[in-house]
């Protein structure tokens, strides 16, 4: 996870809980290496004829990370809307190991943003359809508007997730909400196994080193540049060079070798999700092809 959020871990430490993974910093850094919407930075190893610029439209700022406004390939437009960002950024606190959340209800807000970072709207949320940190790190909300209402409203459109493997090589953008900021880079490959404090992902995402990502971009969309559609949703990386603890992942191979690549970042894949919501945007742990976590 990014950066911790200071009360929170000082308020673990005093009571003596376990060691939770952080979520977004609380304030603005005085110095960041990202990127901004009106200078982007890009992997030079990412370029290619067929890659389109990716804005901010339909990422959302959350309190503490980031997220956007997603559709499934077979979403209808009067289908309540919802929103993709991180497990450990659900409002509640931090899922355990082994723990998935489904229909707890949630009124949080969302800042909706257009392709400039500006904040168009405020969208509310009515449920958390799904959350977890096993085996992926990813909350969904629903929320009280449909895609139609949103696009009629403020011209925004959701973000449609992939529902296929992302490839290595494949030019991508991580849209932070939160800090309205786009980091440009490609994927470097996939850890079969990442293993962070006490929570493990699998197949995660590894970026190049360009996308250099900050505490406050969990939750962000990965979008593929050639297609404008999610592939991942962007959660941790090594800041300090430790092996396997909070805010410093490993990854651990089939045969169970502990790898590190320090200042690098990660995102957990998101083509399983779509098998998991059918009709009305319903989630259905039981639907054919759906392999998410249960509770």
């Amino acid at each position: 996870m990014r950066k911790p959020l200071v009360a929170a871990l000082f308020a673990l430490v005093i009571t003596g809980a376990g060691v939770a993974p952080a979520v977004a910093a609380p304030a603005p850094a005085a110095a960041s290496t990202s990127t901004s919407v009106s200078a982007v930075k890009a992997d030079t190893k990412a370029a290619a004829p067929t890659l389109q610029a990716v804005s901010l439209a339909g990422t959302v700022a959350l309190s503490n990370c980031s997220g956007s406004v997603i559709r499934f390939p077979n979403s209808a437009d009067s289908d309540p809307a919802l929103v993709l960002s991180n497990g450990h950024c659900l409002e509640t606190g931090f899922p355990e190991p082994g723990e998935v959340i489904v229909d707890q209800a949630s009124s949080r807000t969302f800042g909706l943003l257009n392709s400039a970072g500006t904040r168009v709207a405020t969208l509310r949320a009515s449920k958390v359809a799904y959350s977890t940190m096993t085996d992926t790190d990813v909350t969904i909300y629903q929320l009280t508007s449909t895609y139609t209402t949103i696009k009629n409203s403020y011209g925004i459109s959701a973000l449609t997730v992939q529902d296929t493997h992302p490839t290595v090589g494949t030019a991508i953008t991580v849209a932070s909400g939160y800090w309205k900021r786009l980091y440009n880079c490609s994927i470097d490959g996939f850890a079969y196994r990442l293993k962070e404090g006490d929570w493990t992902w699998k197949d995660s995402i590894r970026y190049t080193s360009a996308c250099n990502t900050i505490g406050g971009t969990s939750g962000s969309p990965v979008i593929d540049q050639a297609t404008g559609k999610v592939v991942a949703v962007n959660n941790t990386g090594n800041e300090d060079g430790e092996t396997c603890t909070v805010n410093n992942p490993c990854e651990v191979d089939a045969s169970g070798n502990v790898t590190i690549h320090p200042g690098i970042n990660y995102a957990e894949e998101t083509y399983l999700i779509p098998a998991c919501f059918t009709t009305g945007n319903k989630l259905n742990l039981s639907a054919s092809g759906c392999t998410l976590p249960k509770p």
